[in-house]
Order: structure tokens, then sequence, then C-alpha cells
């Protein structure tokens, strides 16, 4: 039987705590460990989280969702983990959604946010760009790279502790490793309302070249030639077209074309040796999952 825990990172969440705790409780599973990590509030968020009795981890100062996500994973007693946001964008009523696939056998479990959502139109664009580049990079569908509500086995998230970043883009670095790493992932189609109560952390702007940076980061990780393969290529088409430009304009192999070709080499050989060290990360993934599997929720 699996046991479960329910992690929730907040910071300055004391509004948006008081109504998603009374009613969550309701939607889990019988014995479900409740974790809140307080990154760092400067509101009554820890007041909440007493009042309520629910585990709460503290940050002595705000270290981002990311360390939030981390912090709870390592605290928690359950070989199960779900992941959901204090702001009342997750809904409650969608964990049995979401624990029902899980059930199914896989890995981990992700609430997709679907058209009409509440999000601003460039956040919604910009994560259908990022979900786009993601299912090109792993050739597997993903629905919604960035979403941070989630099922998943505890053992193997914390195989990737490592590498989650301790901003808000440890969503897109989780989903990406498991793909790397043969597990199985499945996504659930919810809606998010608007925010029940308080003031979103995320910044546009500054977030999303940080999102697109961690794609790029673990693309290389991932699958390291579907970056450079296409650089290299570019590299060797520009010195080709401006070989043929020059010589039969000018007949003669320019310094240009020569060191177009000589960086067409170079990217591919960086990818080659960046593929190699890729599968360095995920040689002893196996190794310390556990002879027991996590199997269906009772």
């Amino acid at each position: 039987m699996n046991q479960f825990s329910l992690i929730i990172p907040a910071r300055n969440e004391a509004d948006g705590l008081s109504l998603l705790l009374p009613e969550v409780r309701g939607f889990l599973p019988d014995g479900t460990e409740i974790i809140v990590v307080n990154d760092g509030s400067s509101d009554n968020t820890l007041a909440v989280c007493e009042a309520h009795k629910v585990k709460v981890i503290n940050h002595a100062y705000p270290k981002g969702n990311g360390a939030a996500i981390k912090s709870g994973a390592r605290a928690a007693s359950g070989d199960v983990l779900i992941f959901m946001d204090a702001d009342g964008q997750h809904r409650p009523e969608d964990i049995p959604l979401l624990l029902a696939k899980f059930a199914e056998g896989n890995d981990m479990v992700v609430g997709a946010r679907q058209s009409g959502s509440h999000a601003g139109t460039r956040r919604a664009v910009a994560n259908d760009l990022f979900s786009r580049f993601a299912t090109w990079m792993v050739q597997q569908p993903v629905e919604d790279l960035t979403s941070g509500f989630r099922v998943v086995k505890a053992n193997k998230f914390r195989k990737f502790l490592y590498l989650l970043p301790n901003g808000f883009s440890y969503p897109t670095t989780i989903t990406m490793s498991f793909f790397r790493a043969g597990f199985d992932v499945a996504y659930v189609p919810i809606h998010t309302p608007k925010r029940a109560a308080g003031k979103s952390h995320i910044r546009p702007i500054r977030d999303g070249v940080r999102f697109l940076l961690i794609i790029i980061k673990v693309g290389t990780l991932f699958s390291p030639q579907k970056l450079f393969i296409p650089i290299s290529t570019a590299f060797f088409w520009a010195g080709l077209c401006y070989y043929m430009y020059t010589y039969l304009t000018e007949g003669r192999f320019t310094n240009m074309s020569a060191l177009l070709f000589i960086s067409a080499i170079l990217t591919f050989l960086i990818g080659i040796v960046s593929e190699q060290i890729s599968a360095l990360h995920y040689k002893d993934i196996d190794r310390d999952i556990g002879s027991g599997s996590v199997g269906k929720p009772d």
C-alpha cells in the first residue's frame, strides 16, 4: 500500500492556504502527509499552517520555488509525492484524476492546463512554444512543460534533485529528465482558475528567459545532438554557399569559408562529446531505485 505526501511550496500565501488547506484534505487518500514549505514568507503563512496542523518546513529566507520543492521532497515520508501550488490555481478536486492516471502504472502524471485556463496571453503562448520545443527534443508529446501540479514516484523524483534549479523552472527540468531516463510520463487535462488570493511571484520576461535557458540546458543533457547537429549543419551550408559565391566571383577559397567549415566540424565534435557526457548522468539511474516497485494506490 502506497503512502502519499502532498507538498505545497508557499511564499506569502497565507490567504491562499487558508482556503486550500481545509478543502484539500477531502480529496486526498487517507493518511496523506501534508507538507507546506514556507519559503521565507513575511506574512501569516506560518500561523495558517499551524492552525491547520500540517507539517511545516521553514526557509530562513526566500530560496525559490524549486528550492522549496526540493526541501519538501527530502522531508516527505511518502513513496508517492503530490505537488501543487498554494495560490488556488490548482483545484483539489483534480487530485483524484491525477492519482487515477498514476494508478495505471505511470511514474509521473502532470496536470496539463487546457485552453481557457487562467493565464496571461504571453504566458500561454510562451508555455505552448516551450512545450513544442521540448516535444521536438524528446520525441514524445509534452502537453504542458511548466505545470507544477503533478504526482510522481518519490524514489525516482529524488534521483534528479541535484539537477533541479532553485527557481520556477523545476518542472521543465524534471519532465525532460524523466523522459531521458525512459520513465513513464502521462498527462491529465485540467483547468486552472484565477488565483484565489495574493499576487504571483512569476515575472514573465525574466522567468521566460530562464525557462528557455533551462530547456536548452536540459536539452543538452537529454540529447545534445538534437542541438549541435542543426547548428553544425547550418555552419556547413553557410560555408559551402559562401565558398561557391567567392569561387564564382573571385575564383578563390576565402578565410571566412574555412572558418565556417572548421566551426561546423568543431560543433559536430562537441555534440559527440556532449552525448557521451550526457550518458554519464543516467548510467546509475536504476541504482538505489529500490527492489520494490511503487504500485497502484489502494
